[in-house]
C-alpha cells in the first residue's frame, strides 16, 4: 500500500500497557484539495500500525490468528500537511474480551503535534464460519503480555 513509507515498529517495554509506534512517511497522493492529509488516509495509518503491532503481540502464537475491525472512533485534532510528515502513530492495546480486544490509537506529526486519537475494537474472526470466535488462550496470554487487561 505505502511502499515508498519509512516504517519503524518499537515497543516501549517501560509502558504498562506496552505502546507500539510505527513511522510512515506521508506522500502527495495523501493529500486532499484543501492542501492536507485526507480523511480517510488516517484510517489506513492506522490500520497498518494496528497490523504490525498485532502480528508482533502474536507473533509467539502458533497458527493464523484471523481478525477483523469492527468499530473505529476517531477525533480530529490538528489538521497535517505533507511537510508534517514522517508521522508516527501510535496503537496500545487495552481491554481484552472473550472475542474481541480494544486499542487507544494516536497520530503525531513530526514535531510532535498530536492530529488524530483513536478508539478500535477488533474481534478474532473464523474464516471458516464467517463469525466472531473467542480468542484461545496463547492469544490471551499474548495480549495480556503487552499490557491489554481482561474484561469481567
Amino acid at each position: 500500500m505505502h511502499d515508498e513509507q519509512e516504517v519503524r515498529l518499537t515497543s516501549d517495554v517501560a509502558a504498562q500497557p506496552q505502546t507500539f509506534t510505527m513511522r510512515v512517511a506521508t506522500r502527495w497522493s495523501d493529500m486532499d484539495a484543501y492542501g492536507h492529509i485526507n480523511n480517510a488516509v488516517y484510517l489506513t495509518y492506522l490500520e497498518e500500525a494496528r497490523d504490525r503491532a498485532l502480528s508482533q503481540i502474536l507473533a509467539s502464537v502458533p497458527g493464523e490468528t484471523g481478525y477483523v475491525i469492527v468499530r473505529v472512533e476517531v477525533d480530529y485534532r490538528h489538521e497535517l500537511t505533507r511537510d508534517d510528515g514522517p508521522v508516527t502513530v501510535a496503537t496500545t492495546f487495552t481491554s481484552l474480551g472473550r472475542a474481541s480486544i480494544r486499542t487507544r490509537e494516536s497520530i503525531h506529526g513530526a514535531n510532535g503535534t498530536l492530529a488524530i486519537e483513536a478508539v478500535a475494537v477488533i474481534a478474532k474472526f473464523d474464516r471458516e464460519t464467517r463469525a466472531s470466535t473467542p480468542w484461545n488462550e496463547a492469544e490471551r496470554s499474548a495480549f495480556m503480555r503487552a499490557g491489554a487487561t481482561p474484561r469481567a
